[in-house]
């Protein structure tokens, strides 16, 4: 049993006045433990998760709050980090984030969150403006990178090999050989594209992967087929406006290779207004699997990027070179790999005249 706190009336004390004591004397723990949990210290991973539970409710009721610039300033560090996004929004950024918020906030990290909206003078500001906020690194999602001597930098879908920069990347090329082989094994020869937006870092890879694949099945891409996504905000009405553009070409194809699943998802609203039926006519292929694609009508093939997983690496790779000694390398880029999500929106091609 708990033992009784210090101050038994909650009601005749300042509910300010706990301390890291009350809880462990309320608990009938060791302050080092108390001070383990609430400070997400990397030992706390040995305390049994119930007792980690029991030291939170005890902290709220007791209303006890660690003394973040206490550590701060012992410690001389700010435990912060700052996040550079495109925009934040659904979708890949926010599938993103999601890992690289749990990690942190699993570490006891503070973090900033920027969005740029591929800004130049945004992107070369923000590093300089989170520095001055003492942020220990950087993550940069989808966002282009310059060599930064004096920070610690993680990027996630960055494809420049620049000093100082680790890059979360995923394998292009095996994303593209399953997507574009269960299209060929679907009796798919003439096939649409949807290409990304010229700032996107994965658009130039992406597209040189999917015509290495494509030609390794002896698949001739009709250029007229092929679109690129116009707009800086992540909208399917960008793919809408794409598709409607390669079904102007008046050329036959039966399936669609979309630069993302939010594009894919504007792509067969275009199919659609054009009496054409998904997958019966024609099939559709995203990509990245966000969480709406499985519940899309028909739900979406994709190939799915772990996300969430990338994001929790950057993080996880980020706090390691800030804790490593200054010496200690650190690796220049990590690939993760990708998997074919098959569902509803792809079938066996229809005959084309």
């Amino acid at each position: 049993m708990p033992r009784s706190p210090r101050v038994k009336n909650k009601t005749d004390r300042d509910p300010s006045a706990a301390n890291l004591k009350d809880v462990a004397e309320y608990l009938g723990l060791s302050s080092a433990t108390v001070s383990m949990v609430m400070n997400r210290s990397p030992a706390a991973k040995s305390i049994p998760h119930h007792t980690q539970e029991r030291v939170r409710a005890a902290a709220r009721e007791l209303n006890y709050r660690p003394n973040f610039m206490a550590k701060s300033l012992r410690q001389k560090r700010s435990f912060t980090i700052g996040v550079m996004v495109p925009e934040i929004s659904e979708g890949y950024g926010a599938s993103v984030m999601s890992g690289i918020e749990d990690h942190l906030l699993q570490e006891g990290y503070f973090y900033y969150v920027v969005s740029h909206r591929h800004r130049k003078d945004l992107i070369e500001e923000y590093p300089r403006l989170l520095q001055m906020r003492s942020v220990e690194g950087l993550i940069a999602v989808d966002t282009p990178c310059r060599e930064n001597k004096s920070q610690h930098v993680v990027a996630v879908s960055g494809h420049q090999n620049v000093p100082g920069v680790t890059n979360i990347v995923l394998d292009h090329a095996l994303a593209a050989k399953l997507a574009m082989e269960h299209l060929f094994a679907l009796g798919h020869r003439h096939i649409a594209f949807i290409k990304g937006q010229e700032f996107s870092s994965d658009t130039a890879v992406r597209w040189r992967t999917m015509q290495k694949s494509a030609a390794l099945l002896g698949l001739k891409i009709d250029e007229s087929l092929v679109a690129q996504l116009v707009g800086e905000v992540s909208s399917p009405e960008l793919g809408y406006y794409a598709t409607r553009k390669i079904l102007a070409a008046q050329r036959p194809f039966t399936a669609l290779f979309a630069f993302n699943d939010i594009s894919a998802i504007g792509a067969i609203r275009a199919l659609t207004e054009a009496n054409l039926r998904i997958p019966e006519e024609v099939s559709v292929v995203g990509f990245d699997d966000i969480q709406s694609a499985a519940y899309q009508n028909p739900a979406l093939t994709t190939v799915r990027q772990p996300l969430r997983e990338m994001g929790v690496i950057a993080a996880e790779t980020l706090l390691q070179r800030i804790t490593a000694p200054a010496a200690a390398p650190y690796p220049s880029s990590i690939i993760v790999k990708p998997t074919l999500v098959v569902r509803a929106s792809t079938a066996l091609a229809r005959e084309t005249s």
